[in-house]
């Protein structure tokens, strides 16, 4: 690859319009058309699904079939439960962390538009000393600023609305990009690079480029599982994020060792298929791309498994994202990981030779 910064101004402009954006699980296709519109410059065709799921393709003719992706759908709540007083009760829509949740402002989405909110917690005075209740899925509300029932349906807030966080991009200390949704918008934004950067650099590849973004991933890869009956690939590289576990509290004896600023996570598990895999290392190695290793215990929990497990088997493969405080308003990942993802990515394309099987019997 040219000796040239990989994100662009305007790689970094859409980056923050797609992550500021909302697109909680089952709601995504709002993100979906502004990655889409991003990407239109730079490829042949696009499928969507009924579920919201986008492709974007390279060569759409061609046979055999090489997917690249990643996952739209960011963690939120539901509006459960309506209180007479206009309080509401919430459930988890993905793994929503309720530990993080008292004092956040949060944007309820209904037909009529945004309406705010906050999770209102016991001021410290009133706690009991020693007693004192911690978060809970059970106790943790939301105050609209309604004086009952009656305000809050009037609000346009009902049962089913789905709940999400305002908390905005930024960057901190210059190469930290922090957000909401870089788990796992980050990875829509790096394989949308791949695309822009072959494009760019007039490079043909000899299959069916398919750049996925997966819609549902929070609740079970679910439209992971959709797209691959639909694009039957033979070949799937995903990316999405893993844990840093450099900060306090995280056992590394548990949790393995990753970091921020030390490159993108390889990832070995019994869906990871071992030649791919190896060829990823192979061009991590040639190309001087910094990588660690994760281990995964059965399953990747990712993409990864709806893809290995379709259609027969295909060779898949996992590039992760070290990242700090997952599923938190703060998630924070390093430029310089997600530059070295983007470059492992496409460097990795550019290895692949149409028909390969990557069979272990060959």
């Amino acid at each position: 690859m040219p000796d040239k910064k990989i994100i662009t101004d305007k790689s970094i402009k859409f980056f923050e319009k797609y992550l500021n954006n909302a697109s909680p699980t089952g709601y995504e296709w709002e993100g979906q058309k502004i990655w889409m519109d991003y990407l239109k410059p730079y490829v042949d065709d696009f499928i969507t699904d009924t579920y919201g799921t986008a492709v974007a393709v390279i060569n759409p003719e061609a046979e055999y079939k090489v997917v690249i992706e990643g996952h739209s759908d960011e963690i939120s709540w539901y509006v459960n439960y309506i209180t007479d007083n206009g309080l509401l009760y919430v459930i988890r829509n993905g793994g929503s962390d309720h530990q993080i949740a008292p004092s956040k402002w949060v944007n309820i989405h209904t037909k009529n538009g945004i309406v705010k909110g906050v999770f209102g917690w016991p001021a410290i005075h009133t706690r009991r000393n020693g007693k004192e209740e911690p978060p809970k899925i059970d106790n943790i509300f939301i105050d609209i600023g309604a004086k009952d029932k009656e305000e809050v349906e009037k609000m346009g807030v009902h049962v089913g609305c789905v709940i999400t966080y305002p908390d905005e991009f930024q960057i901190l200390n210059k190469d930290k990009f922090v957000c909401r949704a870089l788990d796992n918008r980050a990875g829509g934004f790096m394989i949308a690079e791949v695309a822009r950067l072959l494009y760019e650099n007039n490079k043909k590849l000899p299959f069916g480029l398919y750049i996925t973004n997966s819609v549902q991933e929070e609740i079970g890869l679910r439209g992971a599982e959709m797209i691959t009956q639909t694009i039957k690939p033979n070949v799937a590289i995903i990316t999405d994020v893993t844990h840093d576990t450099t900060t306090p509290l995280i056992d590394k004896k548990v949790q393995g060792e990753a970091s921020i600023g030390k490159g993108p996570v390889i990832a070995y598990a019994p869906a990871v298929q071992q030649k791919l895999r190896e060829r990823i290392i192979e061009t991590a190695e040639a190309n001087k791309i910094p990588f660690q290793r994760a281990a995964n215990s059965r399953a990747t929990g990712t993409d990864t498994d709806a893809f290995a497990y379709s259609n027969g088997g295909v060779a898949s493969a996992l590039i992760s994202l070290p990242l700090r405080y997952m599923h938190t308003t703060v998630e924070t990942v390093h430029q310089d990981d997600v530059e070295n993802v983007i470059r492992l990515i496409y460097e990795t394309l550019l290895t692949i030779k149409s028909g390969e099987t990557f069979s272990y019997f060959d």
